[in-house]
C-alpha cells in the first residue's frame, strides 16, 4: 500500500515513475468529498439570511483553524517528539489528542456561550504553550513551516473553495471559468519566464508557511467537487426523488458496476502503463453507461446522468492530458492527475448514490457515513491515539514485525483501518464531532 512514486522495497521517492495506485486516490477523493459538502453547508447559511461577507470571514477563520491543526498535530506526533521514541513522547501525543476535543468540538455540558468560548480559547492557549515549550526530537524547535501538508492543503482549499462558491452561487459556469486562469499562471510561471507578472503572482505569498499559489492547482479537484455537491443538493431538494425510482433495477446495478470498473480499470491501466488498452476500455465503459442512461426519465436517472456525464468528461480529458508532463503522477501532481481523479471521484459518488439512495443499503454503509462525519478524528486517530497506546503496551513492534510482507501486510492494513474506523464511529455515535 504505497504511492506510485515511492515503490517498495525501499519506498524512496522517485519522480521519474508515472502512474497511480489506489493510495493516490485517497487525497483527491477526500478533497472532492469535502467540497461536495460545501453547497449544503453554504446553502444553509445563505438561505438563513447570513450576509455573504460574514460567510467569507467565517471561511477564513475555519481555514486558519485547520492550518493550526496542521501545525499542531505535526509537532505532536510521537516520532516528532523523540528519536528514539520513548514513553514521554507517547504520553505527550495522547495528551495532545485529548486536548484537540475542547479545541474542535462543542462540549456536551450545559453552560452559556461565553463558557464554551472560554474553554475553546483555553485549549488553544495550552496548545500554544505545548508547541513553544516541549522538547522535540533531533534538537528541532517549534517551526511554523513544519506542518502536515495534507491538512494545510485542505485548509487552503476550504478557504478558496468556500469563497469561490459564495461568489459564484447559482453560477457554476462562472466558477469553472476560473480554472483556465489558474492553469495559465501555473504554466506561465516556470523558470523560463522569470520577471513576468505571471511569475510575480505565482511567487507572491505574505505567509509562506500558510499559503503558496501552487496550492491552488487543487482547485481542479475542488471546483468539480462543488458541482457534484450541487447536483446532489438540487436532487434532494426536489420532490421527485421521494417517490420516483427506476423501473428496471438491473440498470442501476449495471451502472454501479460500470462506475466501479472505471475506477479499477484506470488504476490498473495507468499503473501498468497499458495506456491504449486503458483508453479503449474506458471509452467502451462510458459508451455502455451512456446507452443505459439514454432513455431513463426518473429523478434518480437524471441525477446519475449528470454525475456520469461530468465524470466521463473529466476522465477522458485527464486521459488525453496523460502524456503531458511525462505522464500521470501524484507528486509533483500533473494536470492529468487532477482531471482523472476528479472524473473517478464522480464515478465513486455515482456508485455510492446508487448504493445509499437507490438501494438504501444503510446498514452496510453506515460505518462509512459515521467516519465521514468525523474526518479530523479519523485522520489522526492512528498516529495520535492507536499507535501511542500500542507502543505503551509494548505490542507495536511485534505487530508490525509479524504483519510486514505480502498478504500479511495487507492484513495489517485491514486491521489498522478497521480499528481506526471503530474509534471514529465510537466518537460519531456519541456525537463528539471535531469541527472548525
Amino acid at each position: 500500500m504505497y504511492h506510485a512514486q515511492v515503490p517498495p522495497p525501499d519506498h524512496v521517492f522517485n519522480p521519474s515513475i508515472y502512474g497511480i495506485t489506489w493510495v493516490d486516490l485517497v487525497f483527491p477523493f477526500f478533497l472532492f468529498a469535502m467540497e461536495a459538502a460545501m453547497p449544503f453547508f453554504l446553502g444553509k447559511k445563505i438561505s438563513s439570511g447570513i450576509k455573504l461577507w460574514k460567510i467569507v470571514i467565517d471561511s477564513v477563520i475555519r481555514g486558519l483553524q485547520l492550518a493550526f491543526f496542521a501545525v499542531f498535530i505535526q509537532h505532536m506526533y510521537f516520532y516528532s517528539l523523540a528519536n528514539p521514541e520513548d514513553y514521554r513522547a507517547w504520553f505527550t501525543t495522547l495528551c495532545a489528542f485529548i486536548l484537540l476535543f475542547p479545541m474542535f468540538m462543542r462540549l456536551p455540558w450545559t453552560m452559556p456561550p461565553w463558557g464554551h468560548l472560554l474553554v475553546k480559547i483555553s485549549a488553544y492557549l495550552i496548545a500554544v504553550i505545548m508547541l513553544l515549550t516541549i522538547k522535540y526530537a533531533n534538537g528541532r524547535h517549534f517551526d511554523l513551516n513544519y506542518s502536515n501538508i495534507i491538512i494545510l492543503l485542505l485548509a487552503n482549499m476550504a478557504v478558496f473553495g468556500s469563497v469561490i462558491n459564495v461568489l459564484t452561487i447559482h453560477k457554476p459556469w462562472l466558477r469553472i471559468s476560473i480554472l483556465p486562469f489558474v492553469m495559465a499562471i501555473l504554466l506561465s510561471s516556470t523558470n523560463a519566464y522569470k520577471g513576468t507578472w505571471q511569475k510575480a503572482i505565482f511567487d507572491f505569498t505574505p505567509f509562506p508557511w500558510l499559503y503558496q499559489f501552487t496550492y491552488l492547482k487543487y482547485l481542479f479537484i475542488v471546483i468539480p467537487g462543488t458541482i457534484g455537491g450541487e447536483y446532489i443538493r438540487d436532487w434532494l431538494q426536489s420532490t421527485e426523488h421521494k417517490t420516483n425510482k427506476l423501473q428496471d433495477v438491473s440498470k442501476a446495478i449495471l451502472l454501479m458496476i460500470i462506475g466501479v470498473c472505471l475506477i479499477v480499470s484506470n488504476l490498473y491501466g495507468l499503473f501498468t502503463r497499458h495506456l491504449v488498452m486503458n483508453l479503449i476500455i474506458t471509452i467502451l465503459l462510458l459508451v455502455i453507461g451512456f446507452w443505459i442512461l439514454r432513455s431513463s426519465k426518473s429523478s434518480f436517472s437524471k441525477l446519475w446522468k449528470k454525475l456520469f456525464i461530468a465524470g466521463g468528461f473529466l476522465l477522458l480529458l485527464g486521459l488525453f492530458f496523460e502524456a503531458f508532463q511525462g505522464g500521470i503522477r501524484k507528486d509533483d501532481a500533473t494536470f492529468s492527475y487532477f482531471f482523472v481523479t476528479s472524473g473517478l471521484a464522480f464515478m465513486a459518488l455515482l456508485s455510492f448514490s446508487i448504493m445509499c439512495d437507490y438501494f438504501q443499503w444503510d446498514r452496510g454503509t453506515s460505518f462509512l457515513t459515521l467516519s465521514g462525519q468525523n474526518p479530523m478524528i479519523a485522520y489522526v486517530s492512528a498516529d495520535m491515539f492507536l499507535y501511542p497506546l500500542m507502543n505503551i503496551f509494548g505490542v507495536m513492534s511485534g505487530f508490525f514485525a509479524l504483519f510486514s510482507h505480502g498478504w500479511w501486510g495487507l492484513l495489517q492494513g485491514a486491521i489498522i483501518t478497521t480499528l481506526v474506523t471503530l474509534i471514529t464511529v465510537f466518537f460519531s455515535r456519541n456525537k463528539w464531532y471535531w469541527r472548525t
